[in-house]
């Protein structure tokens, strides 16, 4: 996904480190804006990732060495759960045997065991306020014991059933079961396009979960990421029958998941795509710029993509009547090209 180069091995708890990676996001829309802007250079959007070590039974109370890389995912906005779904008798798998909605379930227990703590750790602190008369405190702590019933049923905090206003007294946790998840299928190369039974399984057994299954070959996408040209990845890919890579895919979901929209900044020195969440305001917008942008936002004139597209430049976007002056309270859409006035 990214050009960092981890390390990689037929044999569990090889890795001693997580892996920090940053991803360009894959959008065509730059190129068609720089071939109408001429820019000195593109900026795609970006988006970090942290590849820890494979978690297994017993990982939150230090079994392996996943506890220890469990921290490092905590600020994250999203888990992306890769699982083994071949065969290969030279790849033994730490279980014995190939089983994803088993590895599910086992990584999902040691998630739900550490955000288990963390919230009994955090009522008792609430307990204590309540006692002082702190007023909210009380309504805290009934929020944090619905949190634990959840998990106590083994159940993720993200299908608790409890208000988004209600969330912010877990906040500050980090929770792991709180971040929307995405499933990884990794299957073999000649299941690249239609995958297997053992996905099939895994499909059926998280279908009530309302989020991505993907189906990725990780080692055929890194050998198409091994190759310099974009006609060489293309042929490669075509040969597979792929029509793009599974990691722009991914990306996409990833995207869709954390409700993000890019818009763009386009001029002579650079073409640049910026990530929001979808239904900020232009002013917020501004500050993901530079923060004096949002705090000193005065307006911000606005081009949709496909009308800088059809005529061809921002004067004849003009001319066409086609650049909208917005004020700070204005959504941004997605593919929204914006130039932002502002005085500090």
């Amino acid at each position: 996904m990214s050009n960092t180069r981890a390390e990689s091995a037929r044999f569990a708890f090889s890795s001693s480190k997580s892996n920090v990676g940053l991803i360009h996001v894959p959008d065509q829309r730059l190129g068609e804006l720089a071939a109408i802007v001429q820019p000195k250079k593109i900026t795609p959007a970006t988006i970090e990732i942290i590849d820890i070590p494979g978690l297994t039974k017993g990982s939150s109370h230090g079994e392996g060495i996943g506890n220890t890389f469990l921290a490092d995912i905590r600020n994250t906005d999203a888990l992306i759960h890769v699982l083994r779904c071949f065969d290969d008798p030279m790849l033994p798998h730490i279980e014995g045997s190939v089983n994803p909605v088993r590895d599910k379930e086992t990584v999902d227990l040691e998630l739900q065991i550490k955000d288990l703590e963390s919230v009994e750790k955090k009522i008792q602190k609430l307990e204590k306020l309540s006692k002082m008369g702190e007023k909210d405190a009380h309504h805290g702590r009934d929020v944090l014991e619905i949190c634990k019933k959840h998990l106590g049923d083994m159940q993720p905090v993200r299908t608790a059933p409890i208000a988004e206003a209600d969330r912010v007294w877990f906040a500050d946790l980090f929770l792991l079961t709180a971040k929307p998840v995405i499933y990884v299928c990794n299957v073999d190369e000649s299941s690249a396009v239609s995958g297997n039974n053992y996905v099939s399984r895994l499909r059926d057994a998280v279908s009530s979960e309302q989020t991505d299954v993907m189906v990725i070959a990780a080692a055929l996408e890194a050998d198409i990421a091994e190759l310099e040209s974009q006609e060489d990845r293309s042929a490669f890919l075509e040969d597979a029958g792929l029509k793009e890579p599974g990691v722009n895919k991914m990306i996409r979901s990833a995207y869709s998941l954390l409700n993000q929209i890019s818009f763009f900044t386009a001029g002579p020195k650079e073409v640049r795509a910026w990530t929001i969440r979808r239904g900020m305001t232009i002013q917020q917008a501004a500050g993901v710029i530079h923060s004096d942008m949002e705090r000193g936002f005065i307006r911000a004139e606005v081009i949709k993509y496909d009308d800088l597209l059809q005529f061809g430049s921002e004067h004849a976007c003009k001319e066409a009547g086609r650049i909208a002056i917005e004020g700070k309270n204005y959504i941004v859409e997605d593919g929204d090209v914006i130039f932002v006035r502002f005085n500090v």
